[in-house]
């Protein structure tokens, strides 16, 4: 599953805008965004987006567009090869991933599984 060559994630335009954005409004302290999985849901698995004070052991920095994510070395082989979007609409706005590794999403779009 793991392919060294494959980023873990990539961000869409929309997205590095609205990280850039989150980042101007936040407190000094904030040096980007930490991406990780939580287990939740009725498929089992959320993504969970925090700003991040520092890189904790182990995670993978990941920078592009000028943005700096830290990825959960715990979520990289749920993650690999994944894209990041902002999507907004008339009830929502949020950040969605567009991820290979899925193979069910719940129907209220919120947590997902992958191949065991």
């Amino acid at each position: 599953m793991f392919d060294p060559n494959k980023p873990i994630v990539t961000l869409t335009d929309k997205a590095a805008l609205h990280v850039q954005s989150l980042m101007n409004k936040a407190e000094s302290d904030v040096i980007g965004l930490r991406v990780g999985i939580k287990t939740t849901g009725c498929s089992g698995m959320q993504y969970d987006v925090q700003f991040a004070t520092e890189q904790k052991p182990f995670e993978d920095k990941v920078e592009e567009k000028g943005v700096t994510l830290f990825i959960d070395p715990t979520a990289v082989m749920f993650l690999i090869g994944s894209e990041m979007d902002w999507q907004e609409d008339k009830f929502a706005a949020r950040f969605v991933f567009n991820n290979p590794n899925e193979i069910a999403r719940c129907g209220c779009g919120e947590s997902f599984s992958v191949a065991s």
